[in-house]
Protein backbone atom coordinates (compact mmCIF):
# COMPACT_ATOMS: atom_id res chain seq x y z
CA UNK A 1 0.00 0.00 0.00
CA UNK A 2 1.37 3.40 -1.00
CA UNK A 3 0.66 6.60 1.00
CA UNK A 4 2.11 9.90 -0.26
CA UNK A 5 4.78 8.01 -2.16
CA UNK A 6 5.69 5.85 0.83
CA UNK A 7 5.12 2.10 0.70
CA UNK A 8 3.60 0.52 3.80
CA UNK A 9 3.64 -3.22 4.42
CA UNK A 10 0.96 -4.76 6.60
CA UNK A 11 -0.67 -8.09 7.35
CA UNK A 12 -4.20 -6.67 7.27
CA UNK A 13 -5.99 -3.62 5.87
CA UNK A 14 -9.31 -2.09 6.93
CA UNK A 15 -11.17 -0.03 4.34
CA UNK A 16 -13.16 2.74 6.04
CA UNK A 17 -13.50 5.32 3.28
CA UNK A 18 -17.10 6.22 4.06
CA UNK A 19 -19.54 7.73 1.59
CA UNK A 20 -20.35 11.03 -0.09
CA UNK A 21 -23.63 12.73 -0.99
CA UNK A 22 -25.41 11.12 -3.91
CA UNK A 23 -25.46 13.51 -6.87
CA UNK A 24 -28.40 12.89 -9.20
CA UNK A 25 -28.35 13.30 -12.98
CA UNK A 26 -30.79 16.20 -13.22
CA UNK A 27 -30.45 18.34 -16.36
CA UNK A 28 -29.10 21.78 -15.50
CA UNK A 29 -27.97 20.89 -11.98
CA UNK A 30 -24.30 20.97 -12.97
CA UNK A 31 -24.70 24.61 -14.06
CA UNK A 32 -25.03 25.80 -10.48
CA UNK A 33 -23.23 25.35 -7.21
CA UNK A 34 -25.62 23.27 -5.14
CA UNK A 35 -25.57 22.36 -1.48
CA UNK A 36 -25.13 18.92 0.07
CA UNK A 37 -24.84 17.68 3.63
CA UNK A 38 -21.07 18.05 3.20
CA UNK A 39 -20.80 21.69 2.07
CA UNK A 40 -23.91 23.33 3.52
CA UNK A 41 -21.88 24.25 6.58
CA UNK A 42 -19.80 26.59 4.41
CA UNK A 43 -22.72 28.98 3.84
CA UNK A 44 -21.86 32.52 4.88
CA UNK A 45 -25.38 33.96 4.68
CA UNK A 46 -28.90 32.67 5.15
CA UNK A 47 -30.66 31.86 1.88
CA UNK A 48 -34.02 33.62 1.55
CA UNK A 49 -35.51 30.73 -0.46
CA UNK A 50 -34.19 27.22 0.05
CA UNK A 51 -35.37 24.16 -1.87
CA UNK A 52 -34.54 20.82 -0.23
CA UNK A 53 -34.62 17.89 -2.64
CA UNK A 54 -35.22 14.72 -0.67
CA UNK A 55 -37.56 14.00 2.25
CA UNK A 56 -35.41 11.49 4.10
CA UNK A 57 -33.76 12.10 7.49
CA UNK A 58 -31.10 14.54 6.25
CA UNK A 59 -33.54 16.52 4.14
CA UNK A 60 -36.09 16.75 6.95
CA UNK A 61 -33.56 17.70 9.61
CA UNK A 62 -32.04 20.51 7.54
CA UNK A 63 -35.36 21.73 6.13
CA UNK A 64 -36.72 22.29 9.62
CA UNK A 65 -33.46 23.85 10.81
CA UNK A 66 -33.32 26.42 8.01
CA UNK A 67 -37.00 27.25 8.40
CA UNK A 68 -36.30 28.05 12.04
CA UNK A 69 -33.36 30.18 10.99
CA UNK A 70 -35.79 32.17 8.86
CA UNK A 71 -35.50 30.79 5.31
CA UNK A 72 -38.52 30.11 3.15
CA UNK A 73 -38.15 26.35 2.79
CA UNK A 74 -39.74 24.03 0.24
CA UNK A 75 -39.16 20.32 0.76
CA UNK A 76 -39.55 18.21 -2.41
CA UNK A 77 -40.07 14.45 -2.16
CA UNK A 78 -40.81 12.03 -4.98
CA UNK A 79 -42.47 9.46 -2.68
CA UNK A 80 -46.00 9.84 -1.29
CA UNK A 81 -44.66 10.74 2.17
CA UNK A 82 -41.60 12.10 3.94
CA UNK A 83 -39.26 9.84 5.98
CA UNK A 84 -40.76 7.04 3.94
CA UNK A 85 -39.09 4.21 5.89
CA UNK A 86 -41.26 5.05 8.88
CA UNK A 87 -44.93 4.29 9.43
CA UNK A 88 -47.72 6.52 8.13
CA UNK A 89 -48.62 7.87 11.58
CA UNK A 90 -44.98 8.86 12.14
CA UNK A 91 -44.65 10.59 8.78
CA UNK A 92 -47.98 12.38 9.23
CA UNK A 93 -46.98 13.60 12.69
CA UNK A 94 -43.77 15.19 11.40
CA UNK A 95 -45.56 16.55 8.33
CA UNK A 96 -48.12 18.33 10.53
CA UNK A 97 -45.31 19.83 12.62
CA UNK A 98 -43.55 21.07 9.48
CA UNK A 99 -46.73 22.67 8.17
CA UNK A 100 -47.30 24.46 11.49
CA UNK A 101 -43.75 25.83 11.31
CA UNK A 102 -44.17 27.00 7.73
CA UNK A 103 -42.18 24.38 5.81
CA UNK A 104 -43.80 23.80 2.43
CA UNK A 105 -43.79 20.05 1.77
CA UNK A 106 -44.40 18.78 -1.77
CA UNK A 107 -44.74 14.99 -1.94
CA UNK A 108 -45.24 13.02 -5.16
CA UNK A 109 -43.11 15.65 -6.95
CA UNK A 110 -40.39 14.34 -9.26
CA UNK A 111 -37.46 16.64 -10.05
CA UNK A 112 -37.03 17.03 -13.81
CA UNK A 113 -34.57 19.87 -14.38
CA UNK A 114 -32.88 22.96 -13.03
CA UNK A 115 -33.32 26.16 -15.04
CA UNK A 116 -31.07 29.21 -14.81
CA UNK A 117 -32.33 32.37 -16.56
CA UNK A 118 -31.28 35.98 -15.94
CA UNK A 119 -29.65 35.02 -12.66
CA UNK A 120 -32.86 33.31 -11.52
CA UNK A 121 -32.72 29.66 -10.54
CA UNK A 122 -35.65 27.26 -10.50
CA UNK A 123 -36.29 23.57 -10.00
CA UNK A 124 -38.82 22.08 -12.41
CA UNK A 125 -40.83 19.20 -10.95
CA UNK A 126 -43.48 16.94 -12.37
CA UNK A 127 -46.69 16.56 -10.39
CA UNK A 128 -49.83 14.92 -11.74
CA UNK A 129 -48.32 15.07 -15.24
CA UNK A 130 -47.89 18.86 -14.97
CA UNK A 131 -44.76 20.95 -14.46
CA UNK A 132 -44.29 22.84 -11.19
CA UNK A 133 -41.71 25.62 -11.09
CA UNK A 134 -39.94 26.36 -7.80
CA UNK A 135 -37.62 29.36 -7.74
CA UNK A 136 -34.82 29.28 -5.20
CA UNK A 137 -31.69 31.03 -4.02
CA UNK A 138 -30.06 27.81 -2.83
CA UNK A 139 -30.90 24.16 -3.38
CA UNK A 140 -29.89 21.32 -1.06
CA UNK A 141 -29.53 17.86 -2.58
CA UNK A 142 -30.39 15.29 0.11
CA UNK A 143 -31.01 12.06 -1.78
CA UNK A 144 -28.78 9.73 0.18
CA UNK A 145 -25.11 8.86 0.11
CA UNK A 146 -22.86 6.87 -2.21
CA UNK A 147 -20.00 4.67 -1.01
CA UNK A 148 -16.43 5.82 -1.78
CA UNK A 149 -15.03 2.80 -3.60
CA UNK A 150 -12.85 4.32 -6.32
CA UNK A 151 -9.62 6.23 -6.62
CA UNK A 152 -7.45 4.26 -4.21
CA UNK A 153 -6.83 0.92 -5.91
CA UNK A 154 -9.80 -1.35 -5.20
CA UNK A 155 -10.41 -1.64 -8.94
CA UNK A 156 -6.82 -2.80 -9.51
CA UNK A 157 -7.15 -5.49 -6.85
CA UNK A 158 -10.52 -6.69 -8.03
CA UNK A 159 -12.25 -6.17 -4.68
CA UNK A 160 -15.89 -7.15 -5.18
CA UNK A 161 -18.52 -4.40 -5.28
CA UNK A 162 -22.27 -4.93 -4.85
CA UNK A 163 -24.93 -3.68 -7.24
CA UNK A 164 -25.59 -0.91 -4.70
CA UNK A 165 -22.02 0.25 -5.18
CA UNK A 166 -20.75 -0.86 -1.77
CA UNK A 167 -17.85 -3.18 -0.92
CA UNK A 168 -18.90 -6.81 -0.48
CA UNK A 169 -18.26 -8.06 3.05
CA UNK A 170 -18.86 -11.41 4.72
CA UNK A 171 -20.12 -11.96 8.28
CA UNK A 172 -16.61 -11.26 9.60
CA UNK A 173 -16.35 -8.02 7.55
CA UNK A 174 -13.81 -9.54 5.19
CA UNK A 175 -13.76 -8.69 1.49
CA UNK A 176 -12.98 -11.31 -1.13
CA UNK A 177 -9.38 -10.84 0.09
CA UNK A 178 -9.29 -12.52 3.53
CA UNK A 179 -6.81 -9.96 4.91
CA UNK A 180 -8.70 -6.89 3.68
CA UNK A 181 -11.56 -5.87 5.96
CA UNK A 182 -14.17 -3.16 5.60
CA UNK A 183 -16.47 -1.14 7.87
CA UNK A 184 -18.83 1.82 7.80
CA UNK A 185 -20.78 3.46 4.99
CA UNK A 186 -18.46 2.06 2.34
CA UNK A 187 -20.00 -1.38 2.95
CA UNK A 188 -23.29 -0.76 4.77
CA UNK A 189 -25.87 -2.17 5.11
CA UNK A 190 -26.66 0.70 7.51
CA UNK A 191 -25.32 4.21 6.98
CA UNK A 192 -25.16 5.40 10.58
CA UNK A 193 -22.16 6.62 12.52
CA UNK A 194 -23.00 4.28 15.41
CA UNK A 195 -23.11 1.22 13.12
CA UNK A 196 -19.80 2.25 11.55
CA UNK A 197 -18.32 2.33 15.05
CA UNK A 198 -19.96 -1.01 15.82
CA UNK A 199 -18.45 -2.56 12.68
CA UNK A 200 -15.05 -0.98 13.36
CA UNK A 201 -14.70 -2.99 16.56
CA UNK A 202 -15.39 -6.29 14.76
CA UNK A 203 -13.16 -5.42 11.81
CA UNK A 204 -10.28 -4.42 14.10
CA UNK A 205 -10.51 -7.47 16.36
CA UNK A 206 -10.81 -9.84 13.41
CA UNK A 207 -7.89 -8.18 11.62
CA UNK A 208 -5.73 -8.51 14.73
CA UNK A 209 -6.56 -12.08 15.75
CA UNK A 210 -7.83 -13.98 12.72
CA UNK A 211 -7.53 -16.91 12.08
CA UNK A 212 -6.88 -17.71 15.75
CA UNK A 213 -10.14 -16.05 16.76
CA UNK A 214 -12.79 -14.19 14.81
CA UNK A 215 -16.22 -12.76 15.52
CA UNK A 216 -19.34 -12.47 13.38
CA UNK A 217 -20.67 -8.92 13.26
CA UNK A 218 -23.94 -8.63 15.17
CA UNK A 219 -26.75 -6.80 13.32
CA UNK A 220 -29.61 -8.18 15.41
CA UNK A 221 -30.67 -4.90 17.02
CA UNK A 222 -29.86 -1.72 15.10
CA UNK A 223 -31.48 1.52 16.30
CA UNK A 224 -31.56 4.90 14.57
CA UNK A 225 -32.94 8.37 15.04
CA UNK A 226 -34.04 11.22 12.78
CA UNK A 227 -33.18 14.46 14.59
CA UNK A 228 -36.16 16.54 13.66
CA UNK A 229 -38.18 18.24 16.38
CA UNK A 230 -39.73 16.06 17.66
CA UNK A 231 -37.19 13.31 17.15
CA UNK A 232 -38.14 10.01 15.51
CA UNK A 233 -36.32 6.97 16.90
CA UNK A 234 -36.81 3.34 15.96
CA UNK A 235 -35.44 -0.09 16.69
CA UNK A 236 -36.65 -3.32 15.13
CA UNK A 237 -39.73 -3.71 12.97
CA UNK A 238 -42.05 -0.93 11.92
CA UNK A 239 -45.74 -1.60 11.41
CA UNK A 240 -45.43 -1.43 7.62
CA UNK A 241 -42.40 -3.78 7.62
CA UNK A 242 -44.26 -6.31 9.74
CA UNK A 243 -47.25 -6.21 7.38
CA UNK A 244 -45.05 -6.58 4.30
CA UNK A 245 -43.27 -9.56 5.88
CA UNK A 246 -46.60 -11.03 7.06
CA UNK A 247 -45.34 -11.20 10.64
CA UNK A 248 -48.22 -11.44 13.16
CA UNK A 249 -48.19 -8.52 15.58
CA UNK A 250 -50.22 -6.29 17.82
CA UNK A 251 -49.67 -2.63 18.63
CA UNK A 252 -49.39 -0.93 22.00
CA UNK A 253 -49.38 2.86 21.85
CA UNK A 254 -48.76 5.40 24.62
CA UNK A 255 -49.51 9.09 24.05
CA UNK A 256 -46.73 11.25 25.51
CA UNK A 257 -49.21 14.11 26.07
CA UNK A 258 -50.12 12.21 29.26
CA UNK A 259 -46.56 12.27 30.65
CA UNK A 260 -45.97 14.71 33.55
CA UNK A 261 -42.35 15.53 32.67
CA UNK A 262 -43.23 16.18 29.03
CA UNK A 263 -46.09 18.45 30.13
CA UNK A 264 -43.78 20.35 32.50
CA UNK A 265 -41.22 20.79 29.71
CA UNK A 266 -43.96 21.92 27.28
CA UNK A 267 -43.10 18.88 25.16
CA UNK A 268 -46.34 16.97 25.66
CA UNK A 269 -46.60 15.57 22.14
CA UNK A 270 -45.64 12.37 20.37
CA UNK A 271 -46.03 8.71 21.21
CA UNK A 272 -44.38 5.39 21.98
CA UNK A 273 -45.51 2.58 19.65
CA UNK A 274 -44.54 -1.01 20.41
CA UNK A 275 -44.99 -4.07 18.19
CA UNK A 276 -45.21 -7.44 19.91
CA UNK A 277 -46.41 -10.93 18.94
CA UNK A 278 -50.11 -11.44 19.68
CA UNK A 279 -50.53 -12.23 23.37
CA UNK A 280 -46.78 -12.14 24.14
CA UNK A 281 -44.62 -9.45 25.73
CA UNK A 282 -41.65 -10.00 23.39
CA UNK A 283 -40.63 -6.75 21.68
CA UNK A 284 -40.52 -6.92 17.88
CA UNK A 285 -40.00 -3.21 17.30
CA UNK A 286 -40.44 0.21 18.85
CA UNK A 287 -40.94 3.65 17.36
CA UNK A 288 -40.79 6.74 19.55
CA UNK A 289 -41.83 10.19 18.34
CA UNK A 290 -41.07 12.90 20.85
CA UNK A 291 -38.46 15.03 22.53
CA UNK A 292 -35.26 13.06 23.23
CA UNK A 293 -36.67 9.99 21.48
CA UNK A 294 -33.13 9.02 20.52
CA UNK A 295 -32.28 8.75 24.22
CA UNK A 296 -35.50 7.04 25.27
CA UNK A 297 -35.14 4.24 22.69
CA UNK A 298 -32.00 2.92 24.40
CA UNK A 299 -34.03 1.01 27.00
CA UNK A 300 -35.81 -0.92 24.26
CA UNK A 301 -32.54 -1.55 22.41
CA UNK A 302 -31.13 -3.21 25.52
CA UNK A 303 -34.34 -5.15 26.11
CA UNK A 304 -34.42 -6.49 22.55
CA UNK A 305 -30.74 -7.39 22.53
CA UNK A 306 -30.96 -9.40 25.73
CA UNK A 307 -34.45 -10.86 25.29
CA UNK A 308 -36.25 -8.82 27.95
CA UNK A 309 -39.97 -8.35 27.46
CA UNK A 310 -42.48 -5.66 28.37
CA UNK A 311 -43.17 -7.28 31.75
CA UNK A 312 -39.53 -6.67 32.72
CA UNK A 313 -39.75 -3.00 31.69
CA UNK A 314 -43.01 -2.59 33.63
CA UNK A 315 -41.41 -4.16 36.71
CA UNK A 316 -38.44 -1.77 36.60
CA UNK A 317 -38.57 1.40 38.70
CA UNK A 318 -38.32 4.58 36.61
CA UNK A 319 -37.58 7.92 38.27
CA UNK A 320 -40.47 10.37 38.53
CA UNK A 321 -40.79 12.81 36.81
CA UNK A 322 -38.71 11.81 33.79
CA UNK A 323 -39.30 11.26 30.10
CA UNK A 324 -38.14 7.66 30.56
CA UNK A 325 -41.38 6.91 32.38
CA UNK A 326 -43.00 6.84 28.94
CA UNK A 327 -41.39 3.43 28.43
CA UNK A 328 -42.84 2.06 31.66
CA UNK A 329 -46.29 3.51 30.96
CA UNK A 330 -46.30 2.00 27.47
CA UNK A 331 -45.50 -1.38 29.02
CA UNK A 332 -48.31 -0.75 31.50
CA UNK A 333 -50.79 -0.28 28.67
CA UNK A 334 -49.69 -3.60 27.18
CA UNK A 335 -50.19 -5.29 30.58
CA UNK A 336 -53.63 -3.75 31.02
CA UNK A 337 -54.65 -4.95 27.58
CA UNK A 338 -53.55 -8.48 28.52
CA UNK A 339 -54.94 -8.65 32.03
CA UNK A 340 -56.16 -12.21 32.82
CA UNK A 341 -59.91 -11.58 32.92
CA UNK A 342 -60.85 -14.97 34.38
CA UNK A 343 -58.41 -14.60 37.27
CA UNK A 344 -59.56 -11.03 37.89
CA UNK A 345 -63.14 -12.24 38.00
CA UNK A 346 -62.32 -14.81 40.70
CA UNK A 347 -60.27 -12.28 42.63
CA UNK A 348 -63.22 -9.91 42.55
CA UNK A 349 -65.44 -12.63 44.03
CA UNK A 350 -62.78 -13.44 46.64
CA UNK A 351 -62.57 -9.86 47.87
CA UNK A 352 -66.35 -9.51 47.88
CA UNK A 353 -66.38 -12.54 50.16
CA UNK A 354 -63.72 -11.04 52.43
CA UNK A 355 -65.57 -7.75 52.66
CA UNK A 356 -68.73 -9.63 53.57
CA UNK A 357 -67.00 -11.55 56.36
CA UNK A 358 -65.36 -8.42 57.83
CA UNK A 359 -68.79 -6.78 58.22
Amino acid sequence: MAINGKTLNTKAIIIATGARPLEPHIPGLSQIKYLTSDNIWELKSLPRRLVVLGGGPIGCELAQSFRRFGSEVTLVEMAPKIISKEDEDVSSFILDKFKKEGVSVLTNHKAKAVEVTYEKKALICEYNQKDVRLEFDEILIALGRKANVSGFGLEDLGVEITKRGTVVADEFLRTNYPNIYVCGDVTGPYQFTHTASHQAWYASINALFSPLKKFKVDYRVIPWCTFTDPEVARVGLSEQEARESKIPFEITKYDISDLDRAIADEEGHGFVKILSPPGKDKILGVTIVGTHAGDLIAEYVTAMKYGLGLNKILGTIHIYPTLAEANKYAAGIWKKNHAPQKILHYLSKFHEFRRGRSI
